[in-house]
């Protein structure tokens, strides 16, 4: 449907933004085009809003708010509140604000009312959000909150709380507004299910004489005794029985002396790993299994604990070997037992015993702890109620604001703080205030450096070992002393400091200065780095003489001679004739260009500043082409964002954003500095004589001073008559 009202547009960022600050721009914001918003989703974390606030806005809890959460949450706040209100914000609510003439606005106001009655004020007193939230947090630790969570110490009965107590320490709970665990009514009935069906288990064990228990109530222990050797007595028989197959197979069954030997070498007191794997008596034939002496030392203890928990009881005391027969008989009699457990329910109840399960079962306990969960809930419409207060207070607040950075980036562009700034960054003598937060540094740096803009990466943390990482676009000034590793300090929205280090840095040009200065600065590092190269190699050449200089002293075993000046060398005349050449021919390439550069005349400026254009002006040319195209959108959809619209960051901007070095106004300065180094001037004056002399070179050869030079020629004297003129020719 075709929207009705009128919007109004600013342009920043090569964008027309929506302006939201009338009432009815709130009450229309669900027919504005999609197409128009700036941002279509922003993350939960990251941003610096009210958590309590974000977490209103994403109703569906997936981390992510979207245009249709933002127009329903816009949509409610002008049922309760007039919309020019929301505009004009505040942190407080009086009940005569609330509109009376919708029914969320009647729900409302009523909860509004129980709020102030329960905090002990007038209906005429403004509530604000700390009177809320502190009332919020009363009701938490009360023991019955409207959570649906009751933790153990909310009952009562002191038997009740020990159920409560083990059916916790059984299924777990839920954390309550109380911080504490709390049982809800789904575990209540997990818990039940659980004990009936344990006890329903349990039932064929009841009986003394049921074969399920041949040692009573000692049956489980001496099963696990039992077990804990079934392998390997099983594994001892069998190797018997081979014996008795195959005498030949004897000296194998009972390992080898090459085992032994290994065995032997070892320390048996600390290591008996490699013991336990040999069998548990020496193998022979139709042999029946020592109980005492004879058995394998490292299975003693388990022998033993088989001995005087299952033999002696079924058995009889004093036993001192166990047949195979008499083996198989202890397994069948546990069979029953064995098959009877591997039935048990999976459940932790076992854990309670079944006189615990059964006196449970037996009690009211089931519904005394349901009855407390529904008097808990009963308090929900209440707790609702003061959720609804919080949330009105927490739109009249801040719903605005949202907006500005939502569907227009408003409070960007007007150099107010943007909710996605982390802080601000102080490093290199400069102040960066576009600082975003980074929760994924590897996945970030991708999709960041497409924003065109000069990006650095810290690491920041606190003695209390606190970590973060921020990136920061660096928009004004060089990079000349940007680098991985170097330090600054970061200031938080909440104005705590941390340690930022460098760890990354995203290269794209800063500003139009810095690419003038470039290809300069880039020719002074080319000379400094040819120079060191040169002196480096000519230092290596030198000590590599001066090293096989020694060694040949030291394989002699000569003293050192005193080293004898070379003779002097006698200079070659096509040398300097060859000298001569090379200093006229670039005596003459100067004379050549001052000739015409001088030639100009009065457009010798021009000169200079086109020599400058062909220098510095690809080098400019290119910046500004990449600076126009800085863009903050990447660099938010790298965390998170989906920026829907062109968010340019234009030179201007850039400038406000980092803040370079500078005095403060009305300060005092001494240009008096103690440490700075000795000017020398014989340089200058070298310099001056010979651009005088390259000046009066070319003003000579090119004529200008042919008027001088005439003046200052010497004149002939005149005496007598002049001579006549030739006569012509006949």
């Amino acid at each position: 449907m075709p929207d009705s009202h009128r919007w109004r547009f600013f342009r920043a960022g090569g964008v027309d933004q929506v302006v939201l600050d009338r009432g009815d721009d709130l009450l229309h914001l669900g027919e504005f085009d999609l197409k128009n918003w700036v941002a279509l989703a922003c993350p939960v974390q990251g941003v610096a809003w009210d958590p309590r606030l974000t977490r209103m806005l994403d109703r569906d809890q997936d981390g992510r708010i979207r245009p249709p959460e933002v127009q329903q949450a816009v949509a409610w706040a002008c049922a309760v509140l007039d919309a020019d209100l929301l505009v004009r914000g505040g942190d407080s609510l009086r009940l005569e604000e609330v509109r009376s003439d919708t029914p969320e606005g009647q729900r409302i106001a009523a909860a509004v009312r129980r709020v102030l009655v329960g905090l002990g004020k007038a209906e005429t007193d403004a509530l604000t959000l700390e009177d809320v939230r502190q009332a919020e947090a009363e009701l938490a630790k009360a023991p019955f909150n409207g959570d649906g969570r009751v933790p153990a110490a909310s009952l009562e009965d002191p038997w009740l709380q020990g159920v409560a107590k083990d059916l916790l320490a059984v299924m777990g709970g839920e954390t309550d507004a109380s911080g504490q665990p709390g049982f809800t009514r789904e575990k209540v009935e997990a818990f039940f299910q659980a004990l009936e069906a344990y006890a329903v288990w349990y039932e064929p064990a009841r009986d003394p004489q049921s074969p399920l228990q041949p040692l009573g109530a000692d049956t489980g222990e001496a099963f696990a005794a039992l077990k804990a050797v079934r392998d390997k007595v099983e594994d001892w028989f069998m190797r018997c029985r081979l014996a008795a197959f195959d005498s030949r197979a004897i000296p194998f069954l009972g390992r080898t002396e090459e085992d032994w030997k290994a065995l032997a070498a070892r320390d048996l007191s600390q290591d008996r790993a490699d013991l336990a794997s040999f069998p548990l008596a020496r193998v022979e034939v139709g042999r029946s299994l020592p109980l005492g002496a004879g058995c394998n030392p490292a299975w003693q203890d388990a022998i033993h604990a088989l001995r005087t928990r299952v033999i002696d009881p079924l058995l009889g005391p004093g036993k001192t070997s166990l047949s195979e027969v008499e083996w198989k008989d202890l397994l069948a009699r546990f069979a029953p037992y064995e098959a009877w457990k591997a039935r048990q329910p999976g459940t932790t109840v076992e854990s309670l015993g079944i006189g615990r399960v059964d006196e449970i079962l037996a009690s009211d306990a089931r519904a005394r702890l349901l009855e407390a969960i529904d008097r808990d809930l009963a308090l929900a419409p209440e707790v609702e109620a003061r959720q609804d207060v919080e949330r009105i207070l927490l739109y009249r607040r801040d719903l605005v604001h949202f907006l500005h950075n939502f569907v227009s980036f408003q409070d960007f562009y007007r150099r107010k703080t943007p909710a996605f700034q982390a802080g601000r960054l102080f490093l290199d003598g400069r102040s960066f205030d576009l600082c975003i937060p980074v929760l994924d540094p590897a996945r970030h740096g991708t999709l960041a450096a497409m924003a065109g803009m000069y990006l650095i990466y810290c690491e920041c943390t606190r003695p209390s070992g606190e970590k973060r990482h921020v990136v920061a676009a660096v928009t004004d000034g060089d990079s000349d002393n940007l680098m991985v590793g170097r330090n600054g300090v970061f200031y938080d929205r909440d104005g705590r400091d941390w340690d930022a280090t460098i760890t990354k840095i995203v290269e794209n040009p800063i500003s139009l200065r810095q690419a003038f200065w470039s290809p300069y600065k880039k020719l002074v590092r080319m000379i400094e780095e040819q120079v060191a190269r040169r002196a480096a190699a000519a230092e290596a050449a030198s000590s590599e003489r001066l090293a096989k200089g020694a060694e040949t002293l030291v394989a002699s075993g000569a003293e050192p001679a005193k080293a004898t000046p070379p003779p002097p060398k006698k200079i070659d005349v096509g040398t300097v004739a060859a000298l001569g050449v090379a200093v006229g021919g670039i005596t003459a390439a100067l004379g050549a260009m001052l000739q015409v550069f001088f030639g100009l005349g009065f457009f010798m400026p021009l000169g200079i500043l086109a020599l400058m254009l062909v220098i510095s002006g690809p080098s400019v040319f290119i910046a500004a082409m990449k600076l126009r195209k800085r863009n903050l959108g990447p660099l938010l959809d790298a965390g998170g964002w989906a920026v829907n619209a062109l968010t340019r960051v234009s030179i201007p901007l850039g400038k406000s954003l980092t803040l370079l070095h500078q005095l403060p106004p009305g300060s005092e300065r001494s240009l008096k500095d103690p440490f700075a180094p000795r000017r020398r001037r014989w340089p200058w004056v070298l310099l001056v004589l010979a651009i005088l002399a390259a000046l009066g070179g070319v003003a000579w050869k090119a004529g200008w001073l042919d008027g001088v030079r005439a003046s200052l020629a010497p004149t002939a004297p005149v005496t007598g008559e002049a001579t006549p003129p030739p006569s012509p020719g006949p």
